[in-house]
């Protein structure tokens, strides 16, 4: 792989946070490079917008029941990866709106671990011709969200000033990676932990029924990205860094 091409995030971030609608979006989009990135000595954290507690076609499940089993598929999942904590907003699946307060409940995660680097989605991929697939409002309302908490909502001093009255001071993150359907800029090699990202994923049994089918995805996107940057398995992002 070309070195410019080689992930500085996996040497110069320290604290890294992901950002996702549901419990199983972040191991989805990014889990390879999280598990990348953790063994490369990064501190990671997941933040959850919803409970999850939707997804689910079983006429006996109900959405309390549900909520619990994806909370802790979704805590099985990170130890996997090597994610330190997962911080849950509990808001309904289905019904996430990028509103003020959950920007407020962002900021305040931002301001309290302080991450150099945010991981989340495009929320400007709304759909994709190419794959036939329409992306899920949750997972726009959370890339949105996000991405005004870290600018500039996260960084303004008189912006929610009664966190920090709580110790929790204004805070600049340095650069965002987001997933999409087309047109990444930046790639990460994730050949050495596609094994990791897969049995992460294994972890959601209540979303994912056949796991074969499920690892062959994974691979067949992990091997065209990989082409980019001549590697065997890779993961492409839209990288932002702030100037400002």
């Amino acid at each position: 792989m070309s070195k410019r091409n080689e992930p500085k995030s996996s040497i110069d971030h320290k604290i890294i946070l992901a950002v996702g609608a549901h419990q199983d979006d972040i191991d989805f989009i990014a889990s390879g490079s999280i598990a990348k990135w953790a063994k490369d000595g990064s501190v990671i954290y997941y933040l959850l917008c919803t409970n999850g507690n939707k997804g689910s076609d079983d006429p006996k499940m109900t959405p309390a029941k549900l909520a619990k089993i994806r909370r802790q598929e979704q805590q099985n999942a990170a130890k996997i990866l090597g994610v330190r904590r997962v911080f849950f907003l509990d808001h309904n699946d289905g019904e996430l709106k990028p509103s003020l307060r959950l920007k407020k409940e962002i900021v305040k995660v931002i301001r309290q671990i302080r991450p150099t680097l945010v991981v989340t989605m495009d929320p400007s991929a709304r759909y994709s011709i190419n794959r036939g697939y329409i992306n899920h409002p949750d997972h726009i309302a959370a890339a949105e969200a996000t991405l005004s908490a870290v600018f500039p909502l996260a960084r303004d001093r008189l912006t929610f000033p009664e966190l920090a009255r709580k110790g929790l001071k204004p805070y600049k993150v340095k650069e965002v990676l987001m997933t999409a359907f087309e047109g990444p800029n930046y790639f990460v090699d994730i050949s050495g932990t596609i094994d990791l990202k897969i049995k992460a994923l294994r972890e959601h049994k209540s979303q994912i029924k056949d796991h074969d089918q499920m690892e062959k995805m994974i691979r067949d996107w992990a091997q065209i990205a990989g082409k980019k940057i001549k590697t065997r398995y890779a993961k492409g992002f839209k990288r932002v860094i702030l100037r400002s």
